[in-house]
C-alpha cells in the first residue's frame, strides 16, 4: 500500500474473505480480518454484527482501506425465510454504518464486494451485463446490494471517501460449495446428466482472479468511484463446464439430451426450480471496462482454475 496503512477485511472467515486475507498477508501487508466466526489465525478479530448500531471505530484505527466482503446471503438449500427488511438492515444499513465509521476514522478507500445480482438473475442471449445496464435485481438480496451501492456512491460524493464496487458472478475455487461442488460430485460419480442441450453461456470467476482484482483496486487510481464487473473472461455452457471438470479428473462426462422445457419442468417439480434458473439460463458479464480502466486481465486461465479447484475438492 502506498501509505502503509492497515487493510480491514470484513467476512474474513468466508470463502472470499479468507482467500483475500491470505493473499494480502503473503504480500507482507498489515491485515485486520474481521468476522463473527472463530479462527486461530493471528490476523483475525471478532467484530460487531452488521447493523446501524455497530461501532467500528476501534477496529478502524490506522486503517487506510476497508474491503467489505461480509453480507447476509440467500440460502437456497434451506429455503429463504429472511425478510426483505432483514436484507436491507444488514446489507444496506449495516454497510452504510461501516462506511460512515470509516469516514470518521480517516479511511481512504472503501471496496465493496457487491453481486451481479444487482443487474438481474440472468442476462439476455449475447447481451452480457455491464455497469451501464438497467439495474433489475430479482430478489431481496440483490435489491439490498443495489441499495448499498447507491448509498455508498452518494456517501463518496458527500465526504470524499474513495468507493470502489465489484460485482462478481458465481465464485469458485478451493473450498467451493453449493452448485459448483454438486457438479463436481455428479461428474465424480459418473452420473448420466441430462444437460447436453443446454447452450446458455455463463460467466464465472475463479477465487484467485477475484482476489487479484480486489488487490489491484486497493491502490489503482482509476478504480476510485467506479463499478467493475469481473469474470474469468471465458464464458462457458453447462456441458462445457462439466466436460472441463471431467477432464481435470481424468474422467469421461456422460451427457444426454432431453427437451429443455421438460428438463425445466422436472427440476421445478422436484423443488429445484431456482437451481434450474441458475444452471439453464444465460448469465454473462462484460469485463471490457474493468480491463480498460485497470489494465487488468485475469491472471489464472479458466482451464488451470478448474484443474486447481477440482484437485482441491
Amino acid at each position: 500500500m502506498a501509505d502503509k496503512g492497515k487493510i480491514l477485511i470484513t467476512g474474513a472467515t468466508g470463502f472470499v474473505g479468507s482467500a483475500l486475507c491470505n493473499t494480502l498477508i503473503q504480500n507482507e501487508l498489515s491485515v485486520v480480518g474481521v468476522s463473527r466466526g472463530k479462527t486461530t489465525q493471528p490476523w483475525h478479530v471478532l467484530g460487531p454484527s452488521l447493523s446501524v448500531d455497530a461501532d467500528w471505530s476501534a477496529l478502524l484505527s490506522n486503517v487506510s482501506v476497508v474491503i467489505h466482503c461480509a453480507a447476509l446471503v440467500h440460502q437456497m438449500r434451506c429455503g429463504d425465510n429472511v425478510s426483505q427488511d432483514d436484507y436491507l438492515r444488514i446489507n444496506t444499513e449495516g454497510t452504510l454504518k461501516l462506511a460512515r465509521d470509516a469516514v470518521a476514522g480517516g479511511v481512504k478507500r472503501f471496496i465493496y464486494l457487491s453481486s451481479v445480482k444487482v443487474n438481474g438473475e440472468f442476462s439476455q442471449v449475447d447481451k452480457p451485463f455491464s455497469t451501464s445496464n438497467e439495474h433489475i435485481p430479482a430478489d431481496p438480496y440483490g435489491f439490498s446490494k443495489y441499495q448499498a451501492e447507491t448509498q455508498l456512491l452518494q456517501l463518496a460524493r458527500e465526504t470524499g471517501l474513495e468507493v470502489v464496487i465489484i460485482r462478481p458472478p458465481l465464485v469458485y475455487g478451493k473450498g467451493v460449495k453449493a452448485n459448483f461442488l454438486s457438479m463436481v460430485k455428479w461428474v465424480k460419480m459418473r452420473l448420466p446428466l441430462p444437460f447436453s442441450r443446454v447452450n446458455a453461456l455463463r460467466s464465472l470467476v475463479y477465487i484467485d482472479n477475484l482476489v487479484d482484482l480486489i488487490v489491484v483496486c486497493c491502490t489503482h487510481p482509476n478504480a476510485n468511484g467506479r463499478v467493475f464487473m469481473v469474470s474469468d473472461d471465458h464464458d462457458v455452457t453447462l456441458p462445457d463446464l462439466l466436460s472441463e471438470i471431467a477432464d481435470a479428473m481424468g474422467k469421461r462426462c456422460f451427457l444426454f439430451p432431453i427437451p429443455m422445457f421438460f428438463l425445466k419442468m422436472v427440476l421445478s417439480i422436484i423443488g429445484l426450480g431456482s437451481v434450474a434458473q441458475r444452471l439453464l439460463n444465460p448469465l454473462q458479464v462484460d469485463i471490457s471496462e474493468t480491463k480498460q480502466y485497470l489494465d487488468w486481465v485475469p491472471p489464472v486461465s479458466f482451464s488451470d482454475a478448474i484443474s486447481i479447484t477440482v484437485k482441491n475438492i
